[in-house]
């Protein structure tokens, strides 16, 4: 650009023989066009780009670069062919079944739930937007899990109103289990614009599609332990304070259940929030500590080990992906119906919110300890203190009231859970010879 822009400077703005006249008005008035036409020329030039570039760039780059909106592209969906898919997938196939929604189907929950609902007779239709906050190949691998046992995932987001408005369109959802969100705690920093964008905007959209929907669905959402932030009160009780995160991912989670509330309180929505606590298992997050340890101590890269002030230990209250189970479906069986019609509250309505972890913290260098014996090979222990970036200390669930309400019983422990994690990680990494990060 600014070789043509010196080789059109150096044309004259009178080419040929002409001789212009030597007054200073006329000379002036010259030189004052010439510049006028050269400003106008560039101008247009300058504004051609700039429609190129934007006609252009969304099939030539249909991502932003930005990463809190990666969820904003166009997805294909709709017609007839769909619409049969979509039918297929959430009809009941048992007796008393449910026909259920669930959101991040392909995600590490998300598929456990959508499996588990479909073995038992119910109808399950899986959303989910494919992200790349980890990698996308190992949700395509459970996509292709949940296909074979006939769970059709949607591809498109939360946020696409129209989208969630045709699903309803197709299927009279009768339950809801929402578990499309942000998560991870320390990635906050970095993108907290897609925290927003997923864990605050996404839910608000959903629900306004569910409180017009007729009739309204029971939503079972997740929710997280993380609200207990600084709390430091153990075990941590669905009664404890809720106003202290230390993340905005739990923040985010945070504003999540009052504004569930808020939807109940409005528009008649049965709402039921489960607050995880450090699910781990087979087909897991690979953003987890238990998932890159095990595959860092595999490589013989040193694993980070946090310590708290004054070398206390950090401890979480790790729980199965089997037990969440039990105790998601439990809850999507005991909701109890909406009770709005046409976006207006005729009754009071259920709410409830659930702890769903294990009651039996471990340090997490014995889970490392763990892991070295299952692996057989010797971790290269990093100890470093404990950063500000909204990690706690420990995490603890009390679960008595899900043990009352839902008769939630978590039955295994660590050891167990992750020997069964460790077989599926070597058979999918080694045995079909993937990279693992």
């Amino acid at each position: 650009m600014s070789k043509q822009m010196s080789h059109l400077d150096d044309i004259p703005s009178t080419p040929g023989k002409f001789k212009m006249e030597k007054s200073p008005f006329v000379h002036n008035r010259l030189r004052w066009h010439s510049s006028l036409a050269k400003l106008t020329f560039w101008s247009f030039i300058f504004l051609g780009l700039i429609l190129i570039f934007f006609f252009r760039s969304p099939s030539s780059n249909p991502l932003p670069q930005d990463p809190s909106r990666r969820s904003l592209r166009t997805y294909n969906w709709g017609g007839l062919a769909w619409e049969k898919r979509v039918r297929s997938s959430a009809r009941v196939r048992s007796h008393n079944g449910i026909s259920v929604l669930v959101t991040g189907a392909a995600g590490f929950v998300g598929t456990h739930v959508s499996a588990a609902l479909k073995r038992r007779g119910d109808g399950v239709l899986g959303l989910d937007n494919f992200n790349d906050y980890y990698d996308p190949s190992l949700k395509r691998a459970r996509q292709a899990l949940l296909e074979r046992s006939g769970v059709f995932i949607v591809e498109g987001d939360i946020n696409d109103s129209a989208l969630l408005r045709k699903l309803f369109e197709v299927v009279a959802f009768t339950h809801v289990m929402h578990l499309a969100a942000q998560a991870g705690v320390r990635y906050a920093m970095e993108n907290p614009g897609s925290y927003v964008h997923s864990n605050i905007a996404g839910l608000v959209s959903l629900l306004e599609v569910c409180k017009s929907a007729n009739p309204q669905p029971a939503i079972v959402w997740a929710s997280s332990s993380s609200v207990y932030g600084l709390n430091t009160k153990v075990p941590f009780s669905e009664k404890d304070r809720t106003d202290q995160p230390a993340s905005l991912y739990a923040a985010t989670k945070k504003a999540g259940e009052e504004i569930a509330h808020t939807y109940n309180h409005i528009y008649g929505l049965s709402l039921t929030g489960l607050r995880f606590f450090t699910v781990y298992g087979p087909w897991g997050r690979p953003d987890m500590a238990y998932f890159f340890f095990t595959r860092d101590i595999l490589k013989g890269k040193s694993i980070p080990i946090f310590e708290a002030a004054n070398h206390g230990m950090v401890a979480r209250d790790f729980t199965y992906i089997d037990d969440i189970v039990k105790g998601c479906l439990a809850a999507l069986d005991t909701a109890e119906k909406s009770t709005g019609s046409g976006g207006k509250k005729k009754g009071p309505a259920q709410l409830r919110v659930y702890n769903l972890g294990n009651t039996s913290p471990v340090p997490v260098s014995d889970l490392v300890s763990i892991l070295e014996r299952l692996l057989k090979v010797n971790a290269k222990r990093d100890i470093k203190k404990l950063p500000r970036n909204g990690d706690v200390q420990f995490t603890h669930a009390n679960i008595s009231l899900a043990q009352r309400e839902l008769g939630y019983k978590p039955s295994t422990d660590l050891q167990t859970g992750l020997k069964k994690f460790v077989r599926w990680y070597l058979s999918y990494y080694n045995g079909g010879k993937k990279a693992a990060g």
